[in-house]
């Protein structure tokens, strides 16, 4: 394999022909699988941000206990990092387009079923089968962007990230309004199930697209993702900014409320925060494979939570929506860590790689930061130490992301390894 890229070969170049991006397939079918994308897009959260808002109702009507209702909040990471991790194996054993259809049918199995549990243990366990199906989604919809719209990758990255922003928002706005107007929680919840139906149909459809699997010894694994430099600064970038998010997501408004905000005002803002990945998830990922060095993104998120964490330091109060605005500016960096993926690998199984190593390890850590950040403002009963030990965290994003945003291809450096054993 070549160590330079041709243009061709770049995935950050659009086609500057505007041909088909993926010339085997007709454009019906391209059609399908970009609707079926995003659709299947919509489900990747909604077993996660459903359950928050109505917390209190599910444990208590199902008489769950306190170390119950840590594991279901601590169980997205877990299986994140099980299920993403063993994802490449899986599509190579079953298909993309199959696995994916299967993941369907655990998200929208797990949600119709765990509805129904009269047990702590049984909601427990059909939570984890949902969750196993957004996680696999998590890392195989990057590589199906890969593999069928290969010159199309900024376009297709938009439509599954604000497929995803959307979702999770939907989830997370509309659980508390269903619930008051049916008075149960069960219906609430049960009630996403649906999207995964609907998102399912269109992959059946095209399960007679799918291509032929390719020769498994050529295959990529989490392992050989992580025998490479590239490989463990995707993994170090990705974990990262998910500690900042999940800090943000499960933290800000509490720590607005201590500063003197009533719960209502913290409420507004922790939503605006959320729905602030909407427009980014719109925006960035056509600018950011425009360009072969994604640097300068890295910097311009960084100088945004810079700024933000700042100015909660030094005035919580005065100036929260602009504060929150940077942070969300901040947050962008998701968008770019997936997006990543794919600018940083030659290969639909490359991008299911580098995805999965980097969503299993990635989520772990992202899990460990809002548990170390509470345990700081316990510790010293306020908020600068947990705030000095974000800012830590963002410092440290900020160097893997220098690291990662290099013009280098994942491929190449196994390439690479390859030939100096072979020397």
């Amino acid at each position: 394999m070549s160590a330079a890229p041709t243009r061709k070969q770049t995935v950050q170049d659009p086609s500057p022909t505007g041909a088909d991006p993926a010339p085997g397939l007709p454009r019906g079918a391209l059609v399908l699988i970009g609707v079926a994308i995003a659709l299947a897009a919509l489900n990747l959260r909604t077993a996660i941000t459903s359950v928050g808002p109505v917390l209190d109702e599910v444990t208590q009507g199902l008489g769950m206990t306190a170390v119950g209702a840590g594991t279901l909040t601590t169980l997205p990471v877990l299986c994140f990092a099980l299920f993403g991790g063993l994802t490449p194996m899986l599509a190579r054993r079953l298909g993309s387009h199959h696995l994916l259809v299967y993941a369907l049918v655990a998200v929208t199995l797990g949600l119709t079923t765990r509805a129904l549990a009269p047990e702590p243990w049984l909601f427990l366990t059909l939570s984890a089968v949902a969750l196993s199906g957004g996680a696999i989604g998590n890392v195989i919809l990057p590589a199906l962007v890969k593999q069928h719209f290969p010159h199309r990758v900024g376009l297709m990255t938009t439509v599954y990230t604000t497929g995803l922003a959307v979702g999770t928002a939907i989830a997370a706005a509309a659980t508390v309004p269903v619930e008051q107007a049916t008075g149960e929680w069960r219906i609430a919840l049960g009630s996403y199930a649906l999207f995964g139906l609907a998102a399912a149909l269109p992959w059946l459809l095209a399960l007679r697209h799918e291509p032929a699997p390719g020769d498994a010894r050529e295959a990529l694994g989490v392992r050989q993702v992580l025998s490479t430099g590239i490989g463990w600064q995707g993994v170090l970038y990705f974990g990262t900014q998910s500690s900042i998010a999940y800090i943000m997501f499960g933290w800000y408004a509490q720590m607005l409320r201590d500063q003197g905000m009533d719960a209502q005002t913290a409420g507004v803002m922790l939503a605006y925060l959320t729905a602030l990945g909407i427009p980014m998830s719109l925006v960035l990922p056509s600018l950011v494979v425009r360009v072969r060095d994604q640097r300068p993104f890295v910097g311009l998120f960084v100088l945004a939570y810079v700024a933000g964490f700042t100015g909660l330091w030094i005035s919580p109060l005065s100036g929260t929506w602009v504060w929150t605005t940077l942070i969300g500016i901040g947050l962008g960096s998701f968008v770019l860590a997936l997006t990543i993926f794919a600018v940083r690998t030659r290969t639909a199984e490359g991008t299911a790689a580098m995805s999965a190593s980097s969503q299993s390890l990635g989520y772990l850590l992202g899990g460990a930061g809002p548990f170390l950040f509470g345990f700081l403002h316990e510790l010293t009963g306020g908020w600068h130490a947990p705030m000095a030990m974000a800012m830590g965290i963002v410092a440290l994003n900020l160097v893997m992301g220098m690291l990662v945003g290099r013009p280098r291809y994942l491929e190449d450096a196994l390439a690479a390894k390859a030939a100096e054993r072979a020397s």
